[in-house]
């Protein structure tokens, strides 16, 4: 089965999509979201398939709601839009699925069919990275990791203090102590520090390089930790490891990172 979400600020479109759904054998809605923050909040409550993500929502709109999502659980995203042409071009030109108002019957289809191939670990990974680009396209936030580092003025120490990120206009300091954990999707990776996210372009082999391997631990080939933050840690049979932050984000060590395990608990 494929669980679905429906995040949409008009009650008579989210009941109106449900309908839809119940045409099809395979799909499931787990939850729908009046908001941006509790779209946020069910997508890492319910882990769904698919997203039917509303793009203009008051407060906090769809694409704000794909930044703040974490990258490796950022989940299938179809946009469900009223017609706004400059996004619509950006959906076509990353090969992202998006949805007219009033919805139409066989496209839906096409995009749910979509859905079901997309559920392979590459193409997943693929998804996450367009949804990725497309953020920092639509919102003005696209910065390399180099670019982040350099601006930052960088001093003689071996490892850098804060990255310097510009967001909308203006450039944000953000302190490498606060930073949580880091993900990534392609060659765009998701810097969580303290509540927000931010989107650089780069490299995760580059990224640990640059971090300092007392503080910073790979766990996965997607994701490395600030071991200060880690709370808990909790064994799988397979092998793997579930590990808790201070904040209550869960995260996956890996077996093939199974050897830096001694790093996070020293």
């Amino acid at each position: 089965m494929l669980k679905a979400l429906i995040v949409d600020d008009e009650e008579l479109a989210r009941r109106g999509l449900e309908i839809r759904l119940q045409k099809f054998d395979d799909v499931e809605v787990s939850g729908e979201c009046r908001n941006g923050r509790e779209a946020i909040d069910a997508v890492r409550e319910k882990s769904p398939d698919i997203v039917f993500l509303d793009v203009q929502m008051p407060g906090i709109d769809g694409f704000e709601v794909l930044r703040r999502l974490s990258g490796s659980s950022m989940p299938i995203v179809i946009f469900v839009t009223a017609y706004d042409e400059f996004a619509l071009k950006a959906f076509e030109a990353n090969a992202l699925d998006y949805l007219l108002k009033p919805i139409n019957d066989e496209r839906l289809a096409a995009a749910i069919e979509r859905a079901r191939q997309a559920r392979d670990d590459k193409l997943a990974g693929e998804h996450r990275s367009k949804l990725l680009k497309l953020v920092c396209e639509l919102t003005g936030r696209e910065l390399t990791l180099e670019g982040a580092i350099s601006a930052a003025a960088a001093s003689s120490a071996r490892f850098p203090d804060r990255l310097s990120i510009r967001d909308t206009g203006e450039t944000v300091n953000v302190s490498v102590e606060s930073i949580d954990w880091i993900d990534a999707a392609g060659d765009y990776m998701c810097v969580h520090a303290e509540g927000d996210t931010h989107v650089l372009r780069g490299t995760m082999k580059r990224l640990e390089e640059l971090l300092d391997p007392e503080k910073f631990v790979r766990v996965h080939r997607s994701t490395i930790v600030n071991r200060l933050r880690v709370r808990s840690l909790r064994p799988h049979r397979n092998g793997e490891y579930f590990l808790t932050l201070e904040n209550s984000q869960e995260l996956k060590l890996s077996r093939k990172y199974k050897a830096n395990l001694e790093r996070l608990v020293s």
